[in-house]
Parts: C-alpha cells; sequence; structure tokens
C-alpha cells in the first residue's frame, strides 16, 4: 500500500493546502527539476494546490536511476501519486513533461475510470504526431552536447561547467529517451478539457502541432501562444500563470 512517505519523494516545493479544492500536478520538461514550479503557487488562485512532480535522478532523488521508457515512469506515477487524487486534480506538463501528464491521464482512465478534471498541454507536439526532430539520446557527448546548447533550454554557465554536466547528462540522456521512444497508440479521447500553450518563436512545437490536440479531447479545447521560444515559461512566466489562473477559475 502506498504511504504518505512514499509520495512525499515525487512531490517537491510543495505547500499542502487543506482548503485547496484542487490539486495541480506539474511535469517539468527533459533534464529539469520541480524547481521550475516553486513559486507558481503565489501567482495562481488560492485554492489551487501546486504539486510538482519530482522524478528519479535529480534533486533529493539524485542518486535514484532515471526512466529510460515512459510506461514504467506512468506506472509508478499511478501508483505513488494515488493519495493525493483524494480530491479533484489537474496536469500541467512542459515539453516531456506534456507527454507524461498525457499519458499518466489514459493511465488513471485504464485503471480506475479517474480523470483529471482539466489537462495543459505546454510547447509539445500532440502524441499522434510521428516524431520528426533528430533522436538525441544516444549521441556521442560531445554532439549531444552541441544539441543541448543548439535547444537553449540550459544555460551556458551550466554547459561550461564540466563536474555539473557529468552530473546532469545521465539525466538528459534518459528524459530524451523517454521521449524518443514514445510509440503513441490510439484510444478514445479523454473527457478532460485540453489547454495548450506555446512559443511563437518555439521552432520545434508549430502552432498546427498544438492544434492537432484537439482531437485528443471529446469536450472543449483551447490554444493560446506566448512570446519566446520552446522554453517561454521561463521567460513569460506571469502571462502564462495569469492564462492558467483563467482556465482554472472555469474548472470550479
Amino acid at each position: 500500500m502506498t504511504t504518505a512517505t512514499a509520495f512525499d519523494s515525487w512531490i517537491a516545493c510543495r505547500k499542502p493546502n487543506p482548503q485547496a479544492r484542487l490539486r495541480l500536478f506539474c511535469f517539468p520538461y527533459a533534464g529539469t527539476g520541480p524547481s521550475i514550479f516553486r513559486t507558481w503557487s503565489d501567482g495562481l488562485p488560492a485554492d489551487v494546490e501546486v504539486c510538482p512532480v519530482q522524478l528519479p535522478g535529480r534533486g533529493t532523488r539524485l542518486m535514484e536511476t532515471p526512466f529510460t521508457q515512459l510506461s514504467p515512469l506512468v506506472q509508478t506515477l499511478t501508483q505513488a501519486l494515488d493519495p493525493l487524487m483524494d480530491k479533484p486534480f489537474a496536469f500541467f506538463g512542459h515539453s516531456l513533461g506534456a507527454l507524461v501528464g498525457f499519458e499518466l491521464a489514459r493511465q488513471l482512465r485504464r485503471c480506475s475510470g479517474v480523470q483529471p478534471v482539466h489537462l495543459f498541454v505546454s510547447a509539445d507536439c500532440a502524441p499522434q504526431i510521428p516524431h520528426r526532430n533528430r533522436a538525441l539520446h544516444a549521441l556521442p557527448e560531445r554532439e549531444f552536447l552541441m544539441e543541448l546548447c543548439r535547444l537553449n533550454g540550459i544555460p551556458g554557465k551550466v554547459l561550461e561547467d564540466v563536474e555539473l554536466m557529468q552530473i546532469l547528462l545521465p539525466v538528459l540522456r534518459a528524459d530524451f529517451a523517454v521521449y524518443e521512444s514514445y510509440v503513441y497508440s490510439t484510444e478514445p479521447p479523454l473527457r478532460c478539457p485540453i489547454s495548450t500553450f506555446g512559443g511563437l518563436q518555439d521552432h520545434r512545437v508549430s502552432r498546427g502541432d498544438l492544434e492537432a490536440w484537439r482531437d485528443q479531447t471529446s469536450v472543449s479545447f483551447s490554444l493560446r501562444m506566448f512570446p519566446g521560444d520552446h522554453f517561454f515559461l521561463n521567460t513569460t512566466q506571469p502571462l502564462l500563470l495569469q492564462a492558467l489562473s483563467q482556465e482554472l477559475h472555469g474548472d470550479r
């Protein structure tokens, strides 16, 4: 049986809120941890409890082996987060995190019929669109680092820190493997609203890629674009949180 101690390792930077009407589980992009969501509680409604998800291989779980495939990750998350699903919940995920949130929603539906009240997808192509970008996770280190630099998702100071990168590289490779080994399987659309967010200067995920998420819900769908590239959530956070607040207000 899953205990509070078990899920504590999966949720970081959480501020328990007994009065919350809804929990928002947040899934980070490749190579990062829950710290990117640490200030989100300040920008969202007071009755929303933000639950940043911490995957193995980072933060306080640095010594744990990261997942390299999506299916076992989602199955483990289903069990680990179950104690926190005793009230309405929503999922937010950016890039890799969007895919994790989507497949977790489908896994929950298969296992118990429970679904999030809302799925927020940020900077990720709809899952039915075949991968078109070059696979990165197995590249030689020099090429892998060059691609990371090109993606602009890691600060230059971090990339230049050789010792730190030796710690981060296994996690980054594992996360890219999770994403790049994913194979979509057709299932009925989710019965929850899907809201998608994208960056106007994102060259990896187009407006059309985001629009295609419409096929994954049988109810309402929305799309908003923000200034910035693939990592616009870091540069336009106030605008993103304002949009999230509006959507969550509608989920009352």
